[in-house]
């Protein structure tokens, strides 16, 4: 049986960790020959989540804490140290990607089409998610597109799986949400095609405790400019 490591970084998110741990550990995937690796790191959260997770921690296979908080590309940087799948995905901690997709995730994988596959919240059903948030993913993917010579639909996506051997050399050093651009920036000039499936996409309000900003789009635009000429 092989292992899919699903890291979770977790960042003051109460509200809906039980339920997303809950929905991880439903998921059976040995039909596909995985099983799962489960990789939890709070990120300083400053409320109840740390105790939530203390209280379920035989549910992972390994549980950290940052003491400050870093931001969730810091948080998979810590979590990459301890992943022992032959394959890891990425999991927000909030509702608005859903377990069940994995399955999606992997098919390419397990036929052999692809080392990295990203679920596109475009190309499937989706809550339709704020007006500026479209126009920022948009621009960013089609900047992307133009500068690595692809064809994403959706860059920053949530749902990214990559082979161990995918991500074998690369070295992270985005600490926020810039992280997204900088793992498709360097897994494309490696010269490995990303595959696309399409996927359900529930996002969340401000009020919800969603909390990606304008700012960060500003970072991504950067990220995707300057990985594209420096490693």
């Amino acid at each position: 049986m092989k292992k899919l490591s699903v890291i979770v970084p977790v960042y003051n998110e109460q509200s809906t960790l039980n339920d997303i741990l809950d929905r991880i550990k439903t998921i059976d995937l040995s039909d596909l020959g995985f099983e799962i690796d489960l990789i939890v790191v709070d990120d300083a959260s400053s409320d109840g989540s740390w105790n939530i997770l203390q209280d379920r921690k035989s549910d992972f296979s390994s549980l950290i804490r940052h003491e400050k908080n870093m931001g969730k590309g810091a948080a998979i940087r810590t979590a990459l140290n301890k992943a022992e799948g032959e394959y890891i995905i990425v999991q927000d901690a909030d509702l608005e990607y859903d377990p069940e997709e994995y399955r999606k995730l992997l098919e390419p994988v397990v036929k052999r089409k692809a080392e990295v596959v990203f679920g596109s919240r475009f190309t499937g059903e989706r809550r339709n998610m704020f007006l500026h948030h479209w126009i920022g993913n948009r621009f960013l993917t089609a900047l992307t597109n133009l500068l690595y010579c692809t064809t994403l639909s959706d860059m920053e996506t949530c749902y990214k799986l990559f082979s161990k051997k995918a991500l074998s050399g690369i070295e992270i050093r985005s600490n926020r949400f810039n992280f997204e651009p900088e793992i498709t920036a360097k897994i494309l000039k490696k010269g490995i095609r990303i595959y696309e499936v399409p996927i359900s996409y529930a996002g969340r309000e401000y009020s919800e405790g969603k909390k990606i900003t304008w700012r960060d789009g500003f970072s991504a635009l950067w990220a995707i400019l300057k990985f594209r000429f420096i490693d």
